[in-house]
């Protein structure tokens, strides 16, 4: 594990504003966590309640990782979120798991592709990761997608019932 605080800023592609969140957005990231679809391949359940986001928030706040939210540039809209946890060192990698959601009403636009290059990017330029992974339900057919477009590997064979994917840092 990683004991040392990383800087995350604020991120922008041509489309998305992504921010880390705070607790003033715990309102936006209720109705985005209270969605069962948003939620559906996640490990937590719909949002309940305001207090309920603002414990998502915080849990991310008090990670040494990061949740950037991402807002739609045009209507500062939260769209989603995405981000990196459970870093750690492992022998001479720089490893974090990497994760993400976006509201139903924009999928298939490309959001999520666009918000990742950008978050990828970051991750191996700026915060020296040697490798980005992550661990999809094998039922969630569109992440599988968005994982081989962004260039992961797939494993073989499942990681406990989930699908694992790695994308190394081009020396």
């Amino acid at each position: 594990m990683i004991n040392q605080r990383l800087e995350f800023p604020a991120l922008q592609t041509e489309r998305i504003d992504l921010r880390i969140l705070n607790l003033e957005d715990a309102e936006a990231v209720f109705r985005h966590f209270s969605d069962e679809e948003v939620t559906r391949y996640m490990d937590i359940e719909p949002c309940k309640d305001l207090k309920e986001a603002e414990e998502i928030i915080q849990y991310h706040i008090d990670d040494l990782g990061c949740r950037w939210g991402m807002f739609d540039k045009d209507k500062d809209e939260l769209i989603g979120t995405c981000g990196y946890h459970y870093l750690r060192r492992e022998d001479k990698e720089f490893i974090a798991e990497i994760g993400f959601d976006l509201s139903k009403a924009y999928w298939g636009q490309g959001l999520m592709y666009e918000g990742m290059k950008r978050v990828i990017d970051f991750g191996f330029s700026t915060m020296g990761l040697t490798t980005i992974d992550a661990t999809v339900e094998p039922e969630n057919a569109r992440s599988i997608a968005l994982m081989e477009r962004l260039g992961f590997d797939r494993d073989a064979e499942l990681r406990d019932q989930f699908e694992y994917f790695v994308l190394k840092r081009n020396c």
